[in-house]
């Protein structure tokens, strides 16, 4: 086998190896994730027979739904510490994604590379195979500062995710729930200054959108 041949048989390897992440995966490079890989990311599974049967389930999943239509239309800085807490539980199991999309230094404003990143999003959330549900868009930042310096500034980061999405991809407002969770939750605790903590999750709630209701 010739050098080339290798070459090419490791690289296809490696293409195929990358292209088989599925969802809740964590993907790097911001500004190189396919709209595809957002949308397999955020599909949720079909309802099985046996799920629409269980009593618990069924519960569990009124609970989700009162408590997505309780913080709807709610400013990111008016949730509490209870209802953050309660989105982070909801969030453990349903389809999602974590998009590392960087800002400006100490801002809220999306920097130039990543814009690209966020236009991903927004025709992942306007394609069909999405269509009629309700996203979480979930700002985080690395533990540098402040408890309360970080916990705005996550806010805002959310806050400006999901502006633009309403504005460049007309996605209802009521339809993108934010919530800011500042240095809590570290994707890599290890490492609490790492890039890979400022991140942007996005999930799928699973509850319809307002035009649905």
């Amino acid at each position: 086998m010739t050098s080339s041949v290798r070459f090419f048989g490791i690289k296809a390897m490696t293409i195929g190896a990358a292209l088989s992440m599925t969802a809740g995966v964590a993907f790097a490079g911001d500004n190189t994730i396919p709209t595809s890989a957002i949308i397999t990311s955020l599909k949720a599974p079909p309802v099985t027979r046996s799920l629409s049967g269980d009593p618990q389930a069924l519960e569990k999943k009124q609970r989700e739904i009162t408590l997505i239509n309780k913080v709807r239309n709610r400013p990111t800085r008016s949730l509490s510490m209870d209802e953050r807490d309660q989105l982070q539980s909801l969030t453990i199991d349903k389809p999602k994604i974590d998009l590392e999309i960087n800002f400006d230094y100490n801002s809220a404003a999306i920097s130039r590379g990543s814009i690209s990143a966020v236009q991903h999003l927004g025709e992942a959330l306007t394609d069909q195979q999405l269509h009629g549900q309700t996203f979480i868009v979930s700002g985080y930042t690395d533990a540098v500062g402040g408890d309360a310096f970080n916990q705005d500034l996550s806010n805002r980061r959310a806050d400006t995710i999901k502006k633009y999405l309403v504005d460049h991809y007309h996605i209802a407002a009521s339809d993108l729930v934010t919530v800011g969770y500042g240095k809590t939750h570290l994707k890599d605790a290890d490492h609490p200054d790492a890039g890979v903590n400022r991140r942007v999750q996005v999930v799928n709630s699973e509850a319809q959108s307002t035009a649905q209701q």
